[in-house]
Order: C-alpha cells, then structure tokens, then sequence
C-alpha cells in the first residue's frame, strides 16, 4: 500500500495540558484517534493488539503505545544498545523525504530505555548519534496484561532535523516482538503500520513509511 494510503490523523490540543506519565492514563488521550492496523507480513501468526496514539499541542508532539502483550521479552543486564535491540520495544523512525538520507530513529523498550540514532540508507547507522536529551522524553509502565509507552518529542527538534512539511511528518511505526524459542534464545517477530513489500522484515525502507498529519 503507498504511504499515502496510510495517514493518521494527529489532532491538536491546549498547550501544557498533557503530562507523560508512562501509562497514557490522561483523559486527552480520548481526543485522539486509535492506529491499530498493524501487521506483521513475514509471520503467520496475528500480533498481539497494539493501540498507538498521538496528539500535538503547538509545542510538543506526544505518542502512546499500548501493547497487549502478557509476556514481555526485556533483556537488562545492562542500558546498552545490544540490551535493548534484544528487547521488546516499540519504534519511531522519521524521515523528510523518501532517499532516507538522513533518517532518525527512536526505539523504546517495555523499561523506557531509548536506543536512538541518525541512519541513511542500507542499514548505514550511526550510534554516536543522539535526538537531543532535552527535547524528548519518554515513561513506560507494564502490567499483567500489558506494556504502554509514552513520550513527547519538541516540534522545536523535529522542525531542526526538517521533519515536518506542511503540517506532515513522514513516520515509521514500528514493534518489535521477542519470542522465546528454546534454550534461552528468542527470535523476533517483526510488527508495522505500513505493509513495506519486502520479501525479509526491514523497516529501513522508503515503502515502510506512512504519513502523521498534524491537524489544526
């Protein structure tokens, strides 16, 4: 499907009224509306619900993951970028256009660890990179049933890295889900918004993109 097929509708709010609390319990959220289509094309088996949101308030852009998911695959022997890319997490890349050069990458797991970096094309990474510390926050918060992520990211730093365009951000939205196969090793199952027709998961591609379109 061509990512303008995919938009979500990023409805706005009054400024400083949403508090990230890592457990999206704010009634705003209600103003938002449900992405909940996603899929996982290279598995068999239906992922588990996901129900992202997201809301702006002139000054800030907010998201909401909540992940129905009773068995949290976490690796925390330590905060490095290996832990957490060997951890449920759910995922944000962002782009100004479709050469992916650069692109940034957000990727959140179930304990608020942010593994964040600036990629190009071909999987070209770069770790060394980092969405600045002040202008992003994130909480999480999981219980039985469950994990949610919550954040919000400054329009101030997305307007630097010339991410949105005519009230348009061009958004990845992503989950990556560990399962155990035996002897202590998991395997992923790859999870997005966008159907990215690529025959091997990867989400490092122009098709994997859908449109974010801030509402006034």
């Amino acid at each position: 499907m061509d990512k303008e097929d995919k938009i979500y509708k990023v409805n706005l709010i009054k400024s400083d009224e949403l508090t990230i609390t890592g457990k999206g319990e704010s009634s705003l959220w209600e103003q938002s509306e449900v992405l909940n289509d996603f899929i996982s094309p290279w598995d068999a088996a239906q992922p588990s619900e996901i129900a992202f949101r997201a809301l702006w308030d002139g000054k800030f852009f907010f998201f909401c993951f909540i992940v129905y998911d009773s068995k949290v695959h976490i690796e925390a022997q330590d905060d490095s970028i290996d832990s957490i890319g060997n951890s449920d997490r759910v995922e944000l890349f962002f782009r100004s256009d479709a050469s992916l050069n650069p692109y940034y990458c957000i990727e959140i797991d179930t304990a608020a660890r942010v593994m964040d970096f600036k990629a190009y094309p071909d999987k070209n990474f770069d770790f060394n990179w980092n969405w600045p510390m002040d202008e992003i926050n994130v909480k999480s918060s999981k219980d039985e049933m469950s994990f949610t992520v919550e954040g919000a990211i400054s329009l101030d730093s997305l307007n630097q890295f010339g991410l949105i365009k005519e009230n348009k951000i061009e958004t990845g939205i992503f989950r990556a889900k560990y399962n155990y196969i035996e002897n202590l090793h998991f395997e992923p199952t790859w999870i997005s918004w966008v159907h990215p027709n690529t025959e091997e998961p990867n989400f490092h591609i122009a098709s994997s993109f859908g449109v974010l379109h801030l509402m006034s």
